[in-house]
């Protein structure tokens, strides 16, 4: 054990140098949530903003979808006449020009001295430069003319490049092209930007060129430039038509879900907000019906739903208050026959000496059941006016550690009896708390009472604590202990943990009844721990300001002595060697665990639906070690 101890404090001193960055990224992480946390409640909790929100996104895609589907269609449907035109246009200048060249060979050809022909003198510039205009003349905004030709000079014969439209061959004409149309015999095209002087703004288009000869039968390259000026313009007409028709679509589509949806929501919410006001006591709310519908048919049924359960409630209350009526009549006329039968069994009582003793011994218990009778009918009074909702409060404040001490001077006869001591810590300070003082020394005399009948001779710890607008009294036995599922019913009217015990001992069955009725009338709670063989512990959480409430308890509900927190098992023994390491603590005498008196620690919210009912108990089997008593409020 000691190797293993040692081994657990050197892993105890490493650190992990991430151990310190996971607090600083958990607060990143929540600093960034914290802005999208009321989206996200509202994205939760409205289905109507759901269903629109993801009907916009899908009519979203869907029309982004259909638009890429008909903006490609409608480009290629533009490319393909486009160039099947140019094609048809390129093909019939080609000829065009071809054709003059040859007519002018013809026609400028001399007869010669030996029988032949000769040509008279052309210049081919000037034939090019009236080719390229007269090509142009017809296609001016709709497509342009380059010819170009591998002479250079600044002579008549200078054969530069001949262009329509202020292009710019160079810049137009790409050098794969021109090299595609010097080395093929027939046509060659390409996609290519088009510049034209004193235009920063480039065109996109089409360009076709072929090799041809001239009037004096040398080759030049003839080309033909289309731009997609007017093609692009339809296409993004298409494209802002497009857009527009699918801007009107998405916000009608998000209109008819937001319809749609609000016709089946807004019954939903009704019905939401008639139950909650059908859970708050109003019986009488209906939903409004109208058609013959589903919705119309859900609405009557609700509406059947609502009034059956008034007509059960009804009848539930009318018999409750017939119960707590009895109850109450019952109690108040016992008590002029008890009166009489209490003064004639305190006469037999006295006069018990003269009798034999079997008499003597029936006067006996005669008045200790006429005791047990008369408590009986105290508290059936006092369960009859909590029921009827007529019970008061007469908050003062006070200091808990008064009413602490009386309640420990009463129970000292018992305890002696009984041989427990009530051992009282936290008392150094005045616990101040606005209370009843009648009503909190009922509670906690109950509860010590309870602790020195149960706990088999050992003592009884009462522990106070104030922190954070509460204060705390939690009462600690170590005798017999609560088996699983015990505290949430130890506050049932009539509950004892035997069932075939006889109801001939102990108190009248509604102490801890009322107690927890007490709290609740404070704002406080009342909350039982307890393991078995391991004592129990009962906690009296109270508000220090009466009227507000509570946000915790100063006082784990869990005592720092309990098995799981000292590292045992169920059976009080330290674990096997082969378990996983226990947390260490000092060895606890059996008689009077030593509890020291830890600081307050700040309370933590209680989930508890009911206050009072909110207890847990340790079962045989060990939890985890270690783990605080801090989750005493789950």
């Amino acid at each position: 054990m000691s190797a293993s101890y040692e081994r657990e404090r050197l892993e105890s001193r490493h650190v992990d140098p991430l151990s310190g960055l996971l607090p600083v990224l958990r607060s990143c992480v929540r600093w960034a949530r914290r802005p999208l946390l009321p989206a996200v409640r509202l994205w939760r909790r409205n289905i109507q903003l759901r269903v629109v929100a993801v009907t916009l996104l899908m009519s979203l895609g869907v029309v982004l979808l259909l638009g890429v589907v008909v903006i490609g269609q409608v480009k290629n449907g533009l490319l393909d006449a486009k160039e099947q035109a140019s094609r048809g246009q390129a093909s019939g200048g080609f000829s065009v020009a071809q054709a003059q060249a040859d007519k002018e060979k013809e026609r400028d050809a001399v007869p010669a001295a030996g029988g032949g022909t000769t040509r008279g003198a052309i210049d081919s510039g000037t034939w090019l430069n009236n080719l390229v205009g007269q090509l142009a003349s017809g296609g001016k905004g709709v497509y342009s003319v380059v010819a170009l030709s591998p002479g250079t000079g600044d002579g008549a014969d200078a054969r530069g490049p001949r262009t329509s439209g202020l292009v710019l061959p160079d810049d137009s004409i790409p050098q794969d092209l021109r090299d595609s149309v010097e080395t093929r015999s027939g046509s060659s095209e390409t996609y290519a930007t088009i510049k034209r002087e004193n235009d920063p703004r480039p065109e996109n288009g089409l360009v076709i060129g072929k090799r041809l000869s001239d009037v004096n039968g040398k080759p030049y390259q003839l080309y033909y430039l289309f731009p997609f000026d007017q093609e692009e313009t339809t296409l993004g007409l298409v494209k802002r038509t497009l857009a527009t028709a699918g801007i009107f679509v998405v916000v009608l589509l998000g209109a008819i879900a937001w319809l749609v949806t609000r016709q089946v929501v807004t019954p939903v919410r009704m019905a939401a907000g008639i139950s909650e006001r059908l859970a708050a006591g109003r019986l009488q709310e209906r939903m409004k019906v109208s058609g013959e519908d589903d919705i119309a048919r859900l609405g009557e049924s609700f509406n059947k739903m609502a009034q059956t359960l008034q007509i059960k409630i009804q009848q539930l209350e009318e018999l409750s208050r017939l119960q707590r009526r009895f109850v109450s009549d019952v109690s108040h006329e016992l008590r002029t026959p008890l009166t009489t039968v209490r003064m004639a069994a305190d006469v037999i009582h006295d006069a018990r000496e003269d009798f034999d003793p079997v008499t003597a011994r029936s006067a006996e218990l005669l008045g200790s059941q006429l005791d047990r009778f008369e408590g009986l009918l105290s508290d059936l009074l006092e369960i009859s006016r909590f029921d009827a909702g007529a019970a008061d409060l007469s908050a003062e404040p006070i200091d808990l550690r008064d009413v602490v001490r009386r309640v420990v001077d009463a129970a000292e006869p018992l305890s002696e009896r009984k041989g427990s001591r009530v051992i009282v810590r936290g008392d150094e300070q005045p616990v101040i708390a606005e209370a009843d003082s009648r009503r909190v020394e009922r509670v906690l005399r109950n509860l010590v009472v309870n602790a020195v009948e149960h706990g088999e001779g050992r003592d009884v710890v009462i522990r106070l604590a104030t922190a954070d607008g509460a204060v705390a009294v939690a009462v600690r036995d170590y005798g017999v202990g609560l088996k699983p599922g015990e505290a949430t019913r130890v506050f049932n009217r009539f509950w004892r943990a035997d069932p075939a015990r006889a109801r001939t001992t102990g108190g009248t069955g509604l102490g801890l009844s009322i107690a927890v009725e007490d709290a609740r009338l404070h704002g406080g709670w009342l909350q039982a721990w307890g393991e078995p063989g391991g004592g129990s512990q009962f906690r009296m959480t109270l508000p220090r300001t009466a009227g507000e409430s509570l946000r915790g308890s100063p006082i784990a509900l869990e005592p720092e002595d309990s098995r799981r927190n000292r590292g045992l098992n169920a059976a009080g023994t330290p674990p096997r060697p082969d378990a996983p390491p226990m947390p260490r603590t000092s060895p606890l005498s059996p008689a009077l665990p030593p509890m020291p008196s830890a600081p307050a620690r700040p309370p933590s919210a209680n989930p508890a639906a009911l206050p009072g009912n909110g207890s847990r108990v340790v079962g045989h089997e060990p939890g985890t070690p270690g783990e605080s008593a801090r989750e005493d409020e789950r």
